[in-house]
């Protein structure tokens, strides 16, 4: 018996260390996270089916989420308050001949990697390789769709007033088209990149339109902060004494925004994150996810039905591709793709909207217009993880493919998630409709009232399905 026990123990051990040499902290950075270090992971219970024969991408939207980029002048100002209260904690220690022994030695001499700087929330360099690469992967992926000579009004590329999107969509804009024209040794060529104001963008910053969501928003903050609390007060308590230094919550608040920005800016993990365990990393990664979850994901139905401007714009893009196409429009004189480079604030709701990342009743619940619970605590699984609902350069395409007249359906779409297909509930979408952002937001922008979507819309979304493990009517989806 006693034997069982001890080799019960050593194999318990055993299988941690393995979970603990396994853990990529790169990959559990909640929305901070790097596009390279999960946009490839995926639902392996999911086995999208071939495109079937006879089916060709007519048209492409693309709802993306800028690159990797600078910490904001607020976060800078943070971590230069860290820096002080460390040097302060190891002062005081020393008067008080106090051993240090336990603390790392980088923290003793660490200044912030951006002290002095006044500007910040810029795209950064890897940000820039990001969309670049998804540009390029993009443009190859789908040749039948950018087989055309470039005019704006055939690949509109479209993004918000923020320097950080609009420079990401410069990036996007010049893989896509690299080698299509004539300037430099990379054959660049100039492309148009156009956006709406701030003050009335409804359709890429429509949280920023919105005062019911940015009132709701403000009101979450210490409700949020509560919901955190315990794990700080928890991470708090064993990093103490772990190293036997007086750590505060606001330090370990701190040291996690740092740990995030030196592994995705910097490509450092063995400073700051190696202060917390991966059960901690894990916990402090859920709360950063419950966050999203709240203000901006399934927590409330505001967040996301007050994107159905942007769901309505990639809906009538596609109905204009299947005019074009029925009609027989000439080459080169209608739209072949949509492109748009915005925020998490936008990624999110959207894939909200298609109902991504749903669990179990969930979908019902949101038919019926009910909360839903939040994310489980870890250990526990869950689909709704930040890391890969909106990491830097995160994106949703829906691709309109056009079939030949024997096949099961005329249109369909396929939609991809961080570029692999990710299955969706049926008749997500229509509940939603029948919403005006208008009335949700309490805005007047001096536009006419939206009306109900009318038969036509709603046709072309009998079309809209993702390919499931077989080819089956009962995966044709109603969105």
């Amino acid at each position: 018996m006693a034997m069982a026990a001890i080799l019960l123990l050593i194999l318990t051990l055993f299988t941690n260390s393995k979970a603990d040499q396994d853990f990529d902290v790169r990959q559990h950075l909640s929305t901070v996270t790097r596009y390279g270090a999960v946009k490839d992971i995926v639902d392996k219970s999911f086995l999208p089916s071939d495109i079937p024969d006879g089916c060709t991408p007519i048209h492409l939207n693309l709802v993306a989420r800028h690159g990797t980029r600078s910490p904001t002048k607020k976060r800078m100002r943070e971590l230069e308050k860290l820096a002080s209260h460390i040097q302060e904690l190891l002062k005081d220690a020393k008067e008080k001949n106090l051993s240090l022994q336990k603390v790392p030695a980088w923290l003793e001499k660490w200044e912030s990697p951006w002290k002095g700087k006044l500007k910040g929330g810029e795209l950064d360099s890897k940000g820039e390789e990001e969309m670049y690469q998804l540009g390029i992967r993009v443009r190859e992926r789908f040749p039948d769709i950018f087989n055309e000579e470039y005019h704006p009004d055939v690949y509109p590329i479209k993004t918000t007033q923020v320097p950080r999107a609009s420079s990401s969509a410069v990036a996007f804009g010049m893989g896509l088209f690299s080698g299509k024209g004539s300037l430099g040794p990379g054959r660049h060529r100039a492309f148009a990149v156009t956006s709406e104001s701030r003050a009335s963008d409804i359709i890429l910053r429509f949280f920023d339109c919105c005062q019911t969501y940015k009132d709701y928003r403000k009101n979450q903050g210490p409700a949020v902060d509560k919901l955190k609390e315990p794990i700080l007060a928890e991470i708090t308590s064993a990093l103490a004494k772990r190293y036997d230094f007086n750590f505060t919550r606001q330090d370990i608040s701190s040291l996690w925004f740092l740990c995030k920005q030196e592994t995705s800016l910097l490509d450092i993990n063995d400073q700051a994150c190696s202060l917390f365990s991966p059960i901690e990393v894990a916990l402090l990664e859920w709360t950063d996810d419950l966050e999203v979850f709240i203000v901006k994901g399934y927590g409330k139905s505001l967040n996301y039905r007050m994107g159905v401007p942007l769901l309505k714009d990639v809906v009538q893009s596609m109905d204009q591709a299947i005019k074009a196409k029925e009609d027989n429009e000439a080459p080169g004189s209608y739209e072949k793709a949509r492109l748009r480079v915005a925020h998490a604030e936008t990624v999110v709701p959207f894939s909200c909207l298609l109902g991504l990342f749903l669990e179990g009743s969930d979908f019902q619940r949101i038919q019926k217009e009910e909360p839903l619970d939040l994310p489980p605590k870890p250990p526990q699984k869950r689909n709704w993880r930040g890391s890969t609902v909106a990491p830097f350069s995160g994106n949703n395409m829906l691709i309109l493919y056009s079939c030949l007249a024997n096949s099961s359906s005329k249109y369909f779409v396929q939609v991809l998630h961080n570029e692999h297909p990710i299955p969706m509930p049926e008749r997500i979408v229509h509940p939603h409709l029948k919403h005006d952002y208008n009335t949700l937001c309490n805005v007047n922008l001096g536009q006419p009232k939206q009306k109900p979507e009318t038969s036509k819309l709603s046709q072309l979304f009998r079309w809209l399905f993702w390919l499931g493990n077989d080819d089956t009517p009962s995966h044709r989806v109603e969105l």
